[in-house]
């Protein structure tokens, strides 16, 4: 009679390793970034059209409500989501370093199919600390500004900015959001394209990522302050600067990511 074969011994996945990196490698993936832009202009501005379109309808759906005064939180809180949506960009600039073609159809399939997998999780995550954020905007606004309305955008700055209700709801508001924007990043910084470069699940990929600003504060905090800068000004001129900033900084952050993660053995 015929043994049964042995089943195959489970092989658990890698643990990523984290390396140090310095203020140094944002400059050079910047230029990667730029240079992985300028190679594949079309695919750059589609992804960041995409994420442009997306804000104006958020406009537009606010300013159609009567809420013109949330825009500016909205605004504010809108590049949170931009991890997410730059999951193309991260295998654009992938193929590129590996020589691979730019196939439109396998690179939309590619996005598309992420659903399925981890990066669904991730999603559910960075939707729901965006959430947070405008829950507790209107949560502020209640508290120090519940007697007051706002007919416009010009209004509504004017009050945070010459009244002390208003200044004390701009500066909590200021802090609430300067931490949850930081956990945030920490938690998908490097969470994103790992989880699209590997079969991960999500909770490694985003304590990896954790890991990986705590061990390098310097480079990931200014990486953080970078990216923060660049995408309020590219929505100043009605989220249209994001058409370009949003690619690049999509394959910087795969660059990024390459450098602070080794490649599996």
């Amino acid at each position: 009679m015929t043994e049964p074969s042995p089943q195959a011994a489970y092989v658990p996945p890698q643990k990523p390793t984290i390396n140090d990196i310095t203020p140094a490698d944002i400059t050079g993936c910047l230029k990667l970034g730029l240079a992985d832009f300028a190679r594949a202009p079309l695919f750059g501005m589609f992804f960041g059209g995409v994420y442009t379109l997306g804000g104006l309808l958020i406009l537009g759906i606010l300013t159609k409500s009567d809420m013109p005064w949330m825009i500016i939180p909205v605004a504010i809180g809108f590049p949170l989501i931009g991890p997410f949506v730059a999951v193309g960009l991260y295998e654009v600039s992938r193929r590129l370093a590996d020589g691979r073609p730019l196939d439109w159809r396998e690179i939309l399939l590619l996005v598309f199919q992420q659903r399925e997998r981890q990066l669904g999780w991730m999603a559910f995550v960075v939707l729901f600390v965006f959430w947070i954020w405008i829950y507790q905007v209107r949560l502020l606004l209640a508290l120090f500004l519940g007697f007051k309305s706002f007919s416009s955008v010009a209004d509504f700055v004017t009050i945070i900015t010459t009244t002390s209700e208003g200044i004390g709801f701009l500066t909590v508001g200021t802090m609430v959001g300067a931490f949850l924007a930081f956990m945030l990043f920490s938690a998908t910084v490097i969470a994103m394209p790992l989880l699209l470069d590997r079969d991960i699940d999500f909770v490694t990929a985003m304590i990896t990522s954790f890991q990986t600003v705590f061990k390098n504060p310097v480079t990931m905090i200014s990486w953080g302050a970078v990216v923060t800068a660049l995408a309020i000004l590219a929505m100043m001129p009605a989220f249209l600067g994001l058409i370009v900033i949003l690619p690049v900084l999509g394959h910087t952050t795969w660059h990024l990511y390459t450098r602070a993660i080794s490649a599996p053995a």
